[in-house]
């Protein structure tokens, strides 16, 4: 390994927090500080930027704090911060100041899935005219896939819209989580991330979807779920938003 790459290591290292690991080179702990705070900052600024709904649950300061420790044990692994973040769901489930708040881990996962969907490859989405063009034997064989910036989400209760009323501007000033199942789909068909909320049917009838079963057997799924479920016109909604990116054929 060269002289410089040596450096680089140690320097991050040092930046992580082991005072010695610059001690070859002749640096002295005080002057890595500086930098150790500017990344400690940029760390904390961009965790409350990815997680705003998390941030207006906490406050900024505490998330700020607690972004701080989440970077000192957790170093970001890419010199860019906009990804910055994906663990941070997990990490909260173990941070003790975090347990009075045990739906903190689901909202920060939510905002994770909008970075993650803001990040996601681009692809077209399927118009209604493509499943227009499938005739009634092929609903048996054919999977719709899910667009892949896709991301579902289901809950026991209602921390979906929770999370949808936090990441709302202005945000809603009755933010209460109640004991209705609720269910969000995060996207990104096009420019903009969007949301869609959604029945227990239509949670169903995507589940089916991502987990590569035919739009038959979905369309079940979601019947089952909420019998008397308008079905074309979820069917609607889902094309309208860009859900699905293509089609799959599923051997007969």
């Amino acid at each position: 390994m060269s002289e410089l790459s040596l450096f680089q290591d140690a320097f991050s290292a040092a930046l992580a927090g082991d005072d010695a690991a610059l001690a070859p080179w002749g640096a002295e702990p005080a002057g890595v500080s500086v930098y150790r705070n500017t990344v400690a900052k940029g760390c904390a600024d961009a965790l409350v930027a990815n997680f705003p709904a998390v941030a207006k649950v906490t406050g900024e300061a505490w998330l700020s704090a607690a972004a701080v420790r989440h970077a000192a044990e957790r170093p970001p692994a890419k010199a860019s911060l906009l990804d910055h973040g994906g663990d941070f769901a997990d990490w909260l489930e173990g941070f003790a100041p975090a347990a009075a708040m045990p739906f903190l881990a689901a909202l920060a996962r939510l905002d994770r899935a909008w970075v993650e969907a803001h990040l996601a490859e681009d692809a077209a989405p399927l118009e209604a005219a493509a499943f227009e063009a499938l005739g009634a034997e092929d609903f048996a064989v054919t999977a719709p896939t899910l667009h892949p910036s896709a991301r579902l989400f289901t809950f026991d209760d209602g921390l979906a819209e929770l999370w949808l009323a936090l990441r709302a501007e202005p945000a809603s000033e009755a933010l209460e989580l109640d004991d209705a199942p609720s269910a969000v789909l995060v996207l990104r068909p096009r420019l903009t991330v969007e949301t869609l909320s959604l029945s227990p049917g239509g949670a169903a009838f995507l589940a089916a979807c991502r987990a590569g079963q035919s739009l038959a057997q979905a369309a079940e799924a979601a019947l089952t779920t909420e019998p008397g479920l308008d079905l074309a016109g979820l069917f609607s909604t889902l094309i309208a938003a860009g859900a699905f990116a293509g089609f799959t054929d599923i051997p007969a």
